[in-house]
C-alpha cells in the first residue's frame, strides 16, 4: 500500500512525514515532488580509469556546484550525483520510495541507477543518480521537479530505525554521498 495524498497531509501533520521545505503544490495524488538542488559529484575520468570497491570512491569523484540561474548539462551515457532541495525523513512505520519523473523519463533521464528505496527512520536529502541514457545532453536546473518520493505504510513500525546504529552511513546526509562500498571491505574482510 502506498499513502494517498490525504495520508500523506495527515503524515506530515502529524510529524511522521517531513518534507523541507514544502514547495506549494509538490503533493501529487501518491507522491511529493522533490527538487533538484546545486551540488553534484562527477567521476574525474581525466585523472582515473577504473573503481576499485574495496577502496574510498570519493576520492575519485570532484564536487561541482551551479549558480541558481546556471544550468547543469548531463551528456549522453554520463552519470553524476545529484541531490534534492528538500531534506525528507519519516518515523519507523514508513518506508520511501524515489523515482523519476515521467516526463524526464520520456527525454531519457533516469534519476536513480538502483537505490530508490529509503529506510524507516531515515532523514536527509536524497542523492540521486543521474544517468543520461538519451543520444543528446540534457540541461538540468536548479529547483526543477526532478523525482517523487511515494511512503509505504510498514506492517509495525520496525525495531532498528536507520540512523540509530553508526553503521547507517548515509543518514542525514545534506550533500551528494559517493558510494561508501568500501566500508564492508573493511568492516567484514579483515
Amino acid at each position: 500500500m502506498i499513502l494517498s495524498d490525504r495520508d500523506i497531509k495527515k503524515a506530515i501533520d502529524s510529524g511522521r512525514i517531513v518534507v523541507d521545505p514544502l514547495f506549494p503544490n509538490a503533493i501529487q495524488p501518491a507522491s511529493i515532488d522533490l527538487h533538484l538542488g546545486k551540488v553534484f559529484l562527477v567521476f574525474d575520468t581525466g585523472k582515473f580509469t577504473e573503481i576499485d570497491i574495496k577502496k574510498p570512491i570519493g576520492t575519485l569523484m570532484r564536487r561541482i556546484e551551479i549558480a541558481e540561474d546556471e544550468p547543469f548539462i548531463i551528456h549522453p551515457g554520463e552519470f553524476a550525483l545529484g541531490i534534492t532541495i528538500e531534506r525528507t525523513g519519516f518515523g519507523s512505520d514508513i518506508a520511501g520510495r524515489l523515482e523519476g519523473k515521467s516526463s524526464l523519463g520520456r527525454i531519457g533521464l533516469l534519476i536513480h541507477a538502483t537505490a530508490g528505496y529509503i529506510d524507516p527512520g531515515n532523514s536527509l536529502h536524497p542523492t540521486l543518480e543521474l544517468h543520461n541514457v538519451s543520444p543528446l545532453p540534457i540541461k538540468l536546473y536548479f529547483k526543477m521537479p526532478i523525482a517523487q518520493m511515494s511512503y509505504i505504510p510498514m506492517s509495525s513500525p520496525v525495531e532498528r530505525p536507520y540512523g540509530s546504529q553508526k553503521s547507517n552511513k548515509y543518514y542525514g546526509s545534506s550533500e551528494p554521498q559517493a558510494s561508501r562500498i568500501d566500508e564492508y571491505f573493511k568492516n567484514n574482510h579483515r
